[in-house]
């Protein structure tokens, strides 16, 4: 459905500005649909990002500068969002050997074992987007995001 219909509105003030309100309006789409997948194994988008780089890392420990370097929002408060995982189970702490002071993160057996309950959810949800755009196309808009945002 055209930008148009979905918010009601006739005309923008440019093109640019029609783009800059639809990769919002389709941001929020997007995060809707995922939002209702995280919503069945209680948990948020931020907290899924932070197990898929805990997975990636996985065995080896991951700081939490690595993790907000990582991490797709960059605002959101990385060690809050490892407190809520670990009280869940789905994350341990570890001491790092070179810094007592420190503290790692590594992804629990539990942890891994949601992700592998969730990946099905969102291979489907990413196999519909692929219906509807082809390859060339996936990659036309890629390239024109990656231009964006320079």
């Amino acid at each position: 459905m055209k930008l148009e219909d979905e918010i009601k509105q006739k005309s923008f003030r440019s093109e640019h500005h029609k783009m800059v309100l639809n990769i919002y309006f389709t941001n929020n789409w997007l995060h809707d649909s995922q939002i209702n997948i995280f919503k069945s194994f209680a948990i948020t988008p931020q907290q899924f990002n932070l197990l898929r780089i805990l997975r990636g890392q996985y065995p080896t420990p991951a700081t939490i500068n690595l993790l907000v370097e990582r991490m797709l929002n960059k605002m959101c408060d990385a060690s809050r969002l490892v407190e809520k995982l670990k009280k869940k189970g789905l994350v341990e702490r570890v001491q790092c050997p070179e810094d007592r002071r420190a503290v790692n993160v590594l992804i629990s057996e539990k942890g891994l074992k949601l992700l592998k309950e969730i990946d099905p959810l969102l291979d489907q949800m990413y196999d519909e987007l692929s219906s509807i755009l082809t390859v060339e196309e996936a990659k036309q808009l890629n390239n024109l995001l990656d231009k964006l945002r320079k």
